[in-house]
């Protein structure tokens, strides 16, 4: 395992850190034991950075790390968890929520505490309520030992953010699709330059740039180079060449992914990559770029949506209609998933009444009612009573 320093603490932290988010569930809840085998297994390797935050797993990621994470496994880890803005009303509720999470994980005191998701509006708001006074008392009374944010919003206002506060840390949204989104490089290089250690976060893209059988069109350019490489190497190592980069999230949520990450992340020095190489990753981000439909990470942030419509679903099979030209599979998928069969609650992107909600909780400032609009008209044909029919009988259900 390799391992970068935080500039203002002087920890070291393993180059691969463990994302929370999404862990392997069994009817829609963690799978607890499968997740602590993979989390134990990688602390054992090295992994000493661990992600989660409140509204994860509807807010069961932390009670569950708490429980795992009793007794040595607690001393191995960084653990970071962060407080969620859109629930705060006044300067209580951020003392409420603290607290609340140190039970839950069962710890006296948060290595990383992190205002999540900021942006410029959240940034505004929480300090008028009182947020350099909470994390300077919650330091000074040792519930937090270091502060940090993580951003999903504009880069004038990511930069005033970093100025705003002695932050230790900070977490950004970087891959090789991203470089100008948010933060993108010129924000990862302001926060390092200013002494911030800066964790990585969606270095697949919600899973996308992993892959393992990429569309045609990237996995012919991936084909080109003498080093084999899986898709989600070839991203990975591009986020590690960077040295202002200190840790990688990765949800790992199963043996293979630990496997692979571990190894990359014994070997992916920053620097490495060669002038050939990273000409091969520009050319595939081109690509995507080209053929994807819709930037959506899958983050679920848009959620709920009033009308039930499950929208990074309804992204997921408009992306991967077009690109990977499987018209009728993606179709049939589509109605298994959004009908409501497994979930109970259909989430048809043709349920949206334009109401607007989801367009201010967008992290990637997406125009979501216009998009959906787009998928029901290639998803949603007059056979697709049909195909939830077909899907009812296969899951045994007449």
């Amino acid at each position: 395992m390799l391992f970068r320093e935080v500039p203002k603490t002087g920890d070291k932290l393993s180059i691969l850190g463990y994302g929370c988010m999404r862990l392997p569930e069994t009817n829609g809840r963690i799978d607890e034991e499968t997740s602590a085998g993979l989390i134990h297994t990688a602390i054992d390797n090295g992994v000493n950075y661990l992600d989660t935050a409140w509204p994860y797993h509807c807010g069961e990621s932390e009670a569950f790390l708490g429980r795992i994470l009793s007794g040595p496994y607690r001393e191995k880890v960084k653990l970071a968890t962060k407080l969620p803005p859109w629930m705060i009303r006044t300067r209580q509720d951020m003392d409420a929520y603290l607290n609340a999470q140190l039970d839950k994980l069962q710890t006296d005191s948060i290595d990383y505490y992190l205002i999540h998701a900021l942006n410029g509006r959240h940034w505004d708001r929480l300090l008028q309520l009182g947020l350099m006074d909470f994390l300077d008392r919650a330091k000074a009374d040792g519930r937090v030992r270091n502060t940090g944010f993580s951003f999903h919003g504009l880069l004038p206002d990511f930069k005033r953010i970093v100025d705003g506060y002695p932050w230790e840390i900070c977490q950004i949204q970087y891959n090789y699709l991203d470089e100008e989104l948010q933060a993108g490089t010129e924000g990862l290089i302001y926060a390092a330059d200013r002494d911030l250690g800066v964790v990585i976060m969606e270095p697949l893209r919600g899973g996308t740039l992993g892959l393992p059988d990429p569309p045609l069109e990237v996995r012919t350019i991936w084909e080109e180079s003498d080093r084999k490489r899986s898709p989600a190497e070839w991203a990975l190592r591009w986020v590690w060449n960077h040295p202002e980069v200190t840790t990688v999230l990765s949800g790992m949520n199963d043996e293979d992914h630990i496997r692979e990450n571990l190894r990359l992340a014994g070997e992916a020095r920053s620097g490495t990559l060669g002038s050939d190489e990273k000409e091969l990753i520009r050319r595939a981000a081109d690509t995507y770029r080209e053929i994807m439909k819709v930037l959506c990470t899958g983050c679920g942030y848009c959620l709920p949506c009033p009308e039930g419509v499950d929208i990074p679903a309804c992204f997921d099979s408009y992306n991967t209609l077009h690109m990977f030209k499987q018209t009728e599979e993606t179709k049939f998928r589509y109605a298994l998933r959004n009908s409501g069969l497994i979930s109970g609650e259909s989430g048809y992107a043709s349920q949206c009444a334009q109401c607007g909600e989801c367009l201010e909780k967008c992290p990637q400032g997406l125009l979501i009612p216009d998009i959906l609009e787009q998928v029901a008209a290639e998803l949603e044909d007059r056979d697709m009573e049909k195909r939830v029919a077909t899907a009812r009988q296969l899951l045994n259900m007449t």
